[in-house]
Order: C-alpha cells, then structure tokens, then sequence
C-alpha cells in the first residue's frame, strides 16, 4: 500500500493469490485481501507502476504473496485428544460440584435456624378510661370487675383514680395486650357488660412495644 493508501503493489499481490487467506491462518492478511477486493472496480486507477509484477514490489511482499499462495491448508488441531483428556477440566468440575454442596448445606442450615426462630409476638400497651354511673358506684368493685376478666394475650397493669368532677371518679388503667391474640373493641364490649358499675370506657392511649 502507498502509506495508508490502496496502489498498483497491492493490486499485483491481489492478483497473485489464487484464492483468498485463510482467516483462521492469516488473519491479518485475510483483512487485508478483503479490504484490496473492494478496490476491484478502480484497480487500473490506483497509483503506482501496473506494468511491474508482485515481485518486483521488495521481498517482503514477495515472501508474503509466496508463503500465502503455496502455503498448505493448517492441518487441524489434534482436538479429538485433548477432548478426550481433559487434563483440567475434571477438577474444575469438581470444586464446582463442592462449592455447590457446600453452597446448598450452608443454604439449608440457615433456612433451618430460620424456621425455628420463633418471631416474637407483637404486643401494644393499652390505657382504658373506665367511667362508673355517678358518684355513688364502687370504684373498689368496678376495678375488681374489670380485673377479673382473663384471657391468653392480656396483662392487666397498674390502674388509679382519676377526677372527672362533681366527685366522680373514673377508673384509669393499663394493660398490656399480644394484638393477634386480644381485640380491644371485644374486651370493651366485656367491661361493658359489668353494667351495674361500668357506663363506659374509652382508650385513653395506645402504642406499640
């Protein structure tokens, strides 16, 4: 070529090959021989000396257009052997195969640990206002009546007298509830039912543990 440039050098060592590079053998002269090709159309036009041979173009084209011409075909890689000895290939396998078992104990011990971690139960403390009839109603009792309700999921805490006013007093107390165990609407509906002593209740204060 005339610097990067296609020219008659090419062209006679083009016309030498009796067919094209093998890609696999000479890659770089294949790209070569496929990029002069497209010049096929302009060969006349291109710049140099037509009438000189590929010979004539220094022996490194010469020992290049030879070597490609008469080159025989690369005999193929003996790889029916070396399919049959796989000299690394086994070990391979066989560190995959451990990591995979170790991959799937490690994977099985946790799910283990997991299944048999009980999730602690989700809990709320309550503060319920329990309100009596009048003045008159027994606080003591009240209290006692309240307290006396019993159920799995429910802790009954410290309670105390607050004022309301014309000397009545209601009932403030706490408890502490698991939530998928104890409804509050339920057991407000159960403190109802002490009605000689309850006229009604309301939560005072809710929150999470």
């Amino acid at each position: 070529m005339c610097r990067n440039s296609p020219s008659q050098a090419d062209v006679k060592t083009f016309q030498a090959l009796k067919e094209a590079p093998k890609a696999e053998n000479y890659p770089h002269v294949y790209r070569w021989y496929k990029h002069i090709a497209s010049y096929q159309s302009e060969f006349s036009s291109l710049p140099g000396d037509s009438s000189k041979e590929y010979t004539a173009y220094g022996p490194e084209t010469t020992e290049l257009a030879t070597n490609v011409a008469k080159a025989p075909e690369k005999a193929p890689a003996a790889d029916d052997d070396d399919d049959d000895v796989d000299l690394f290939g086994s070990d391979d396998e066989e560190e995959d195969a451990e990591a995979a078992r170790i991959r799937e104990e490690r994977l099985a011990e946790y799910k283990k640990k997991k299944e048999g971690k009980v999730k602690p139960a989700a809990k709320s403390i309550v503060t319920l206002d329990v309100k009596p009839w009048d003045d008159e109603t027994d606080m003591k009792e009240l209290e006692a009546s309240v307290r006396s309700i019993e159920q799995d999921g429910l802790v009954w805490g410290a309670g105390k007298l607050v004022p309301l006013g014309y000397g009545i007093n209601k009932l403030q107390i706490n408890l502490v509830v698991e939530d998928e165990k104890v409804s509050i609407d339920e057991l407000q509906e159960k403190i109802a039912e002490f009605e000689d002593y309850v006229q009604s209740s309301d939560v005072a204060a809710m929150q999470k543990l």
